[in-house]
């Protein structure tokens, strides 16, 4: 039964093409992240990274340096700790190449061991003290270029350059002497400067290498029901705009029992979203082939029916409610139970215009006479029912609400004698709107998944129609802060695995 409610909701809120349809090689589903939705992710991104950076424990560093009238000094500096960075602004900006993300005006504090002893033929006894630094750097800028490919369906995330490069570095002592302060500060400065930027363009390195394992672990389906699932593959490779990134996915449904395979090229349809009023970060653009397909799919298993054994007045499914509109059934089988049995004949034909979302289906309604413990069908129904509704979001999913425009019925076959399906209209009305609605809004009302990754959820979305799709227009909040470092910490070996496996 949800399979049947399902594919009417498909055949209510899909988004046909009016002039032109989609080549069978192109994507279905085309998502747009805006320059809104970029500064979004990019200061996930950087809070992540932040979170991730520290505490940063750098090299130890020793070095001999020469200091008038002293000689050398062996100095070591060690627990050099990088322990707060903050970011003051940042950029981000779709090049030729990749995404550019570039984090400027950053302050850093560090802290430290250091000690220092020497030697001389006046005392040739060691002399040595010890004590710590603060380190305080200002102006450090950090930039970050990525590619992003489509590989076997998923996205794959590539640093194409990281560097971090800072301005001012001063260094405080605590403890000890300070008459070799600024031996120390022109002898280390450099080693100090040389190993933080090489540690923190390492581990934002790394950082981006655990998010490409992430997108490339995601599942490439999405499970809608026992029958269906959504294949969510990338097709082609991200398209950069001069302020905004398109993805274009697979968006056909399949049997869930089979692999969702990506197709490996194909012309890009070059899909406008074009979301209205406050700039979106997000724009989702669903096309027609997306819900024929779950069509295809649920006809093709044979879920498109529907048995009604209960409705809100049950005495319309008792012969004696009908001795006087098809009297032969009364007289056959008097005062004996019915039920109806609706199957759609055809998948449902859609309508999509700017004013309005509709649908026509098709289906056999069969009655039923429950007599003497067996089900014996004596007439059936040809019904043709148009009906209108709006789309609606709820949580990730794309919901609605439909409602009957008309309907239409012709008597396919009889057992009880030919009867006129004027007799039958009102109560038909009846049961449409008080049964078959309701049902039908029930199971909308839960809708399909979009494909958005787990932990972000759209927020204040708004939905467009036009003669062609049905495009989401969203903001975008994260729900869960902590599950994306939680999963890569807990599958990072894992994803190692697998990116073994696709070298």
């Amino acid at each position: 039964m949800k399979a049947f409610f399902f594919l009417i909701f498909l055949s209510i809120f899909s988004c046909p093409v009016a002039a032109q349809s989609q080549s069978a090689d192109s994507g279905s589903i085309s998502a747009i992240i805006s320059e809104k939705g970029l500064n979004f992710v990019k200061d996930l991104l950087i809070e992540q990274e932040l979170r991730a950076l520290v505490p940063l424990k750098l090299k130890d560093v020793e070095k001999s340096i020469r200091i008038p009238l002293i000689g050398s000094v062996y100095v070591s500096l060690a627990n050099i700790t990088v322990l707060e960075v903050s970011v003051s602004s940042s950029t981000v900006h779709p090049g030729d190449t990749g995404v550019v993300i570039v984090a400027s005006g950053a302050t850093a504090n560090l802290s430290m061991d250091w000690r220092y002893s020497y030697r001389t033929w006046l005392t040739p006894v060691e002399i040595s003290d010890k004590g710590s630094a603060l380190v305080q750097v200002e102006g450090m800028q950090v930039g970050l270029t990525i590619s992003m490919k489509t590989r076997n369906g998923t996205l794959q995330l590539t640093v194409l350059e990281c560097g971090c490069s800072m301005k001012d570095l001063s260094i405080t002592l605590e403890g000890g002497a300070s008459w070799f302060y600024q031996g120390f500060v022109i002898a280390f400065e450099d080693q100090i400067r040389s190993a933080m930027e090489s540690a923190i363009t390492k581990k934002i390195t790394e950082g981006t290498s655990k998010l490409d394992l992430f997108l490339r672990s995601l599942p490439k389906e999405i499970n809608v029901d026992n029958n269906v699932a959504l294949n969510v593959t990338f097709m082609n490779d991200p398209i950069l705009g001069d302020s905004s990134v398109e993805f274009d996915i697979n968006g056909l449904f399949i049997p869930s029992d089979k692999v969702a395979l990506p197709r490996n090229s194909y012309e890009s349809s070059q899909t406008s979203i074009s979301c209205l009023g406050a700039p979106r970060m997000l724009g989702i653009s669903l096309d027609e082939t997306v819900f024929t397909s779950a069509a295809a799919v649920y006809f093709q298993a044979g879920s498109m029916h529907w048995l009604v054994d209960k409705v809100p007045d049950q005495s319309l499914l008792n012969t004696a409610s009908w001795k006087f509109i098809i009297p032969q059934l009364y007289w056959k089988y008097p005062n004996d139970d019915m039920e109806l049995n609706i199957t759609l004949i055809s998948p449902p034909v859609m309508r999509i215009k700017p004013e309005g979302i509709g649908a026509t289906i098709t289906a056999e309604m069969t009655a039923n006479v429950l007599h003497k413990s067996e089900s014996i069908p004596v007439a059936c129904i040809m019904v043709v029912v148009s009906v209108s509704g709006v789309v609606e979001i709820s949580g990730n999913n794309l919901a609605g609400k439909a409602e009957l425009n008309d309907f239409t019925l012709s008597l396919k076959w009889s057992k009880v004698g030919n009867f006129h399906m004027y007799l039958i209209q009102g109560v038909m009305k009846v049961f449409l709107n008080t049964v078959f609605i309701p049902l039908v809004n029930s199971h909308l009302k839960q809708g399909f998944p979009l494909p958005i990754i787990h932990g972000f959820t759209l927020q204040d979305a708004e939905i467009l129609t036009s003669s062609s799709k049905i495009v989401v227009c969203s903001d975008v909040v994260f729900t869960n802060s902590n599950s994306l470092m939680r999963f890569l910490l807990q599958n990072y070996s894992s994803m190692l695995r697998l990116r073994n496996q696709w070298k």
